[in-house]
């Protein structure tokens, strides 16, 4: 939802916040970067952690940054809010996927339960388009960002009461920090390049250097992952062929 509702809404963005043309893409970018960069992160906390517990703190970093961009005042305010909803979106996306399949043990039960997360996942993003309309058009477009205070309230209300607590594994596992940074920096970096190649040029320096850049660390990582005892990605994981051409059609 919060990928597609702000689409519609960037012109009336723009406007009241004074925005060019060229910096208005960072209300959508801020989000993608930090979303993008901190999946694999977000996931291994919840490991260590406890999935219920940085669930929580998820909705709660998700929801607060909504009402920042929802009173946002200035472009820079905006922007920042954005990144740390993106943040919060991260964790709580990597984190649902692990509760699903924590708590439906059932081949069936788990299999309606990932159907009903599809589903869910591809009608926000089509509700987004229509709903940032009627809402920048029916009041305003803070609108689109405060529709979340009370879908995060109740999403949490609804977790404390809903989904047991589970113990984390943060006695028996560690981060693998130099691994966590590698890739949080390989990701967020690709992302950069991506989202900017438009303005920079996809065969600009810049543009070539930043995606280099990352391609560097995204090795490094590889090669930390390959050595350490309790990997952010196991490497034997992509020994499994579903696994493997599955991420090679995704990406």
């Amino acid at each position: 939802l919060d990928v597609t509702i702000v689409g519609v809404a960037l012109p009336s963005i723009r406007e009241d916040l004074g925005f060019s043309e060229t910096s208005l893409a960072w209300v959508v970018n801020a989000y993608l970067l930090t979303f993008g960069g901190f999946l694999l992160l977000g996931g291994r906390l919840g490991d260590l952690f406890g999935h219920r517990r940085l669930f929580l703190i998820g909705i709660t970093l998700f929801t607060l940054a909504s009402l920042g961009c929802g009173l946002a005042g200035s472009q820079e305010f905006l922007v920042g809010a954005r990144a740390v909803q993106g943040l919060g979106g991260a964790v709580v996306s990597a984190v649902a996927l692990s509760l699903i399949v924590t708590l439906f043990t059932e081949p069936a039960e788990r299999a309606k339960a990932m159907g009903v997360f599809g589903f869910v996942a591809a009608g926000g993003g089509s509700i987004g388009v229509l709903l940032g309309g009627i809402l920048t058009d029916a009041l305003d477009w803070h609108w689109i960002f405060l529709v979340n205070l009370p879908i995060g309230v109740a999403v949490f209300a609804l977790t404390l009461v809903l989904i047991p607590s589970a113990r984390g594994q943060a006695s028996a596992g560690r981060l693998d920090v130099a691994g966590a940074v590698s890739v949080t920096a390989a990701l967020m970096l690709a992302v950069y390049a991506i989202v900017n190649g438009n303005e920079q040029g996809w065969t600009s320096a810049r543009t070539l250097g930043v995606l280099a850049a990352s391609a560097a660390l995204m090795a490094l990582f590889l090669g930390i992952e390959s050595r350490v005892g309790a990997p952010l990605v196991p490497l034997g994981l992509f020994r499994r062929r579903n696994i493997a051409i599955s991420n090679v059609v995704g990406v």
